[in-house]
């Protein structure tokens, strides 16, 4: 009996990029059960934690929770070998993001080290800003729609795990994210602005295919923490490192739009961010984390974890764009 609610609707399954990926794409386009097998238990202990490979297969699984993909049976959602060829995928990343991460039970450290300025000067808001041409940021817009067309749904799993003054002022931010009730202030639906100004494709999942590993492992980061209930901590320790991070990389962003005459809508969307996220951060210190840590004080070290690891991947994707730029060679996988 077929399923009505496989439908050619979402985006399009991406193009795998190894073996693992490949799997995964190739078991998809089948039926849960029908005999397409998936790559075998244990593959991803022999995988790079960082590569494109491990993160491609990781974003399918958790895109399901998501929009799913056109013609995908909604019910590879919960099937159990993919979710065991999943919680591989997570071991390997996750055992690699607390070995290169610094171990510290200080919160207001490891938010206080994302706004140092990196020692090599790899940071793609100031590149953009003080040297960015109109294809760089065409380039860094394509890369981030990967998160921003779905900005503040991963963060959204975490209200139902939080109590009290975290849950209020989470959901207080959340409502915010998405638009204080107005649909054409959803965030995602500005950043789908700034992408039409830049002459961009704002399909949903478009630019899957040309993001870096590196973005799409700064993405999985924040599905991982969502999904599970025992990463709670570091789900909002990734929200308080977004939050203190983006109000002065989204004004050098604004200025940047605005300096190569990319569009209104453009520098509106880091425009918004300035102004919300500077007023969001001291709520999410102040009530988010701090009521957190209240309720849950043995969390200080995963809330700690959750901004550290963010920082990392951060630093990994700025210095492979950046990198590129400098070098004259576009940063994505596939130049447009």
């Amino acid at each position: 009996m077929e399923n009505a609610d496989v439908r050619p609707t979402g985006p399009a399954l991406p193009t795998g990029r190894g073996d693992l990926s490949y799997g995964v794409v190739r078991a998809l386009r089948g039926r849960p059960g029908s005999g397409t097998p998936l790559p075998p238990r244990g593959t991803a202990a022999d995988a790079a934690p960082y590569g494109e490979d491990l993160h491609l297969a990781l974003y399918l699984c958790y895109e399901l929770h998501y929009r799913g993909f056109c013609g995908v049976d909604p019910a590879w959602e919960w099937d159990p070998a993919l979710l065991a060829l999943r919680a591989d995928l997570e071991r390997r990343f996750l055992d690699a993001l607390r070995t290169d991460t610094k171990r510290r039970t200080d919160v207001n450290e490891a938010l206080a080290d994302l706004l140092v300025e990196p020692p090599d000067g790899a940071s793609a808001s100031r590149y953009l800003r003080d040297e960015g041409e109109l294809w760089h940021l065409r380039e860094y817009a394509a890369q981030r729609s990967v998160y921003h067309l779905k900005e503040a749904d991963p963060h959204a799993w975490v209200i139902p795990r939080l109590r009290g003054r975290a849950k209020a002022a989470m959901a207080a931010i959340e409502f915010e994210e998405f638009g204080g009730g107005r649909a054409d202030r959803i965030h995602a639906r500005l950043f789908a602005g700034l992408m039409t100004d830049l002459g961009l494709d704002t399909r949903y999942g478009r630019y899957v295919d040309v993001a870096t590993g590196e973005m799409l492992a700064s993405v999985n980061l924040m599905s991982m923490f969502g999904l599970h209930r025992s990463l709670r901590g570091a789900l909002v320790g990734h929200f308080a490192a977004v939050e203190v991070a983006s109000s002065p990389a989204s004004r050098r962003l604004a200025e940047a739009m605005r300096r190569v005459g990319a569009g209104e809508a453009a520098a509106h969307f880091y425009d918004e961010h300035v102004a919300d996220d500077e007023a969001h951060e001291q709520l999410v210190r102040r009530e988010v984390v701090g009521g957190l840590l209240e309720e849950e004080p043995w969390l200080e070290t995963d809330v700690a974890f959750g901004a550290d690891a963010t920082g990392v991947l951060d630093a990994r994707l700025a210095e492979k764009l950046v990198s590129a730029w400098r070098d004259g060679l576009s940063a994505l996988r596939t130049p447009r």
